[in-house]
Order: structure tokens, then C-alpha cells, then sequence
């Protein structure tokens, strides 16, 4: 029996405004997945990578047919173990992705414009996708705690999202997962609340910092036409 992608859901399912089968979020797929359950049809349209270039396989993506764009939020990411040797705490390596250049505002223009169903994906679909998931939900007004609790729901899906990252990808010659920080293997609230508080903080809000960090002046109207009912 085929595996299935782990820790999908659709983003809808945060606010009853938005509109189902637009965007959804993974953990990265692999070869040979079949169709989830918690989608109603298979593949997207879009695929929207996170990854570093190190981090992805030679060959096709997985998901064939799909229109694929790679923005790496983390051009590090790909060195192994960088971020866990470095044990940066997780609202470091978020606020690093707030920076100009990192792609961020592309990864959320990519959403707004390319064939839908777009799906977000980095390797454990946690944090470079939470935060471009987030930056999303935010922009269309969407509650901070709703954002959040979309948010949490990846810490239960970590198991599963471990145990085929490693299948995949086995840790080099003496690495031991047992020494990182817990939060590596949770979606912590408190760090993606520290990135909100930024956000909620600028002048305009979300939409202020959005748009003094280089987002398109029609973003906002792209994005509500796209996701919102």
C-alpha cells in the first residue's frame, strides 16, 4: 500500500471565509505517495517548495504534472544538521526569514497567482511553510489565534513527518537527534507569536509590513480574490 504525504491539511479549514482546494500545506512529499484522504482531489495544480537546493533529490518532484517553484527561505537549510549544530532557538531562524531578499513575499505572490490548488511545502512542512502559511492567513485578516492553532497542529503530525524525513534522508555518520532542543520536533507557538507580534506591530499591520518590504500594491486584492469565499 502507498504511503500518503504527511502532515496535509487544507489552510481553509483555519477560517470559514476561505475557500477549500486553494491552498494546502505538507510536509515534502515523496515518490510513490498516493492520494490523501484529507484532500479532496489529487495532485495540485501548484507546488510551491521551500527547500534549499541541497535539500532536494536530483530528478522530477514527486508530484508529476504539477507547476513546481522552488523559493529556498533558507539557503542553509541544506547543510546537514546546519540549524541543529548551530541550536539556534526556532524564533531566531524565523526572524531571519522576516529579512529583505529571503523570499518570503514571493513564496505568498506564488500563491496568489499561479493554478490552484497550490500546495506549500518545505521538508517537515513546519516552520518555512508556517511562516509563509501564516503570512498568508494574516494578510486576509484571519485571527492571530486561528493562525496559531493551524499552526500547532503540525506537533502531532511530527512522528510520522520524522520517521519518513528519515526514511528518505538518513542523518549522517554520527549525528544524535537526542541532543536538539525539543522544539525542533514541535510547531512552538511562542516563536511563530514573536513573528505575528512583528507583523502586528508595523504601521498597516500585516499588510504595512507586506507592502514597506517590497510586496506588490495589488497583492492584498490578489490574495482575497484567491482564497477568500
Amino acid at each position: 500500500m502507498s504511503e500518503q504525504v504527511a502532515n496535509l491539511r487544507d489552510v481553509a479549514h483555519a477560517d470559514a471565509r476561505l475557500r477549500p482546494d486553494v491552498l494546502w500545506r505538507s510536509a515534502q512529499p515523496l515518490a510513490g505517495d498516493g492520494p490523501p484522504r484529507e484532500v479532496t482531489s489529487w495532485p495540485p495544480a501548484t507546488v510551491l517548495d521551500l527547500r534549499s537546493a541541497a535539500e532536494i533529490p536530483a530528478g522530477p518532484h514527486p508530484l508529476p504534472g504539477a507547476g513546481v517553484h522552488h523559493v529556498a527561505l533558507l539557503d542553509h537549510a541544506g547543510d546537514p544538521g546546519a540549524n541543529a549544530q548551530r541550536r539556534r532557538p526556532l524564533v531566531e531562524v524565523y526572524h531571519s526569514m522576516l529579512e529583505p531578499g529571503t523570499g518570503l513575499l514571493r513564496a505568498v505572490a506564488l500563491v496568489a497567482a499561479e493554478p490552484a490548488p497550490v500546495l506549500v511545502h518545505c521538508a517537515a512542512g513546519k516552520d518555512r511553510t508556517g511562516l509563509v502559511v501564516a503570512l498568508v492567513l494574516r494578510l486576509l485578516d484571519v485571527p492571530r489565534e486561528a493562525v496559531l492553532a493551524d499552526f500547532a497542529l503540525t506537533t502531532q503530525a511530527m512522528p510520522e513527518v520524522m520517521r519518513r524525513l528519515l526514511a528518505s534522508s538518513p542523518l549522517p555518520a554520527g549525528a544524535d537527534l537526542s541532543t536538539l532542543p525539543a522544539e525542533y520536533f514541535t510547531a512552538p507557538v511562542e516563536a511563530l507569536a514573536a513573528v505575528l507580534d512583528v507583523w502586528d506591530a508595523h504601521a498597516g499591520g500585516t499588510a504595512g509590513w507586506a507592502l514597506a518590504h517590497g510586496a506588490a500594491g495589488d497583492l492584498l486584492d490578489r490574495l482575497r480574490e484567491r482564497l477568500l469565499a
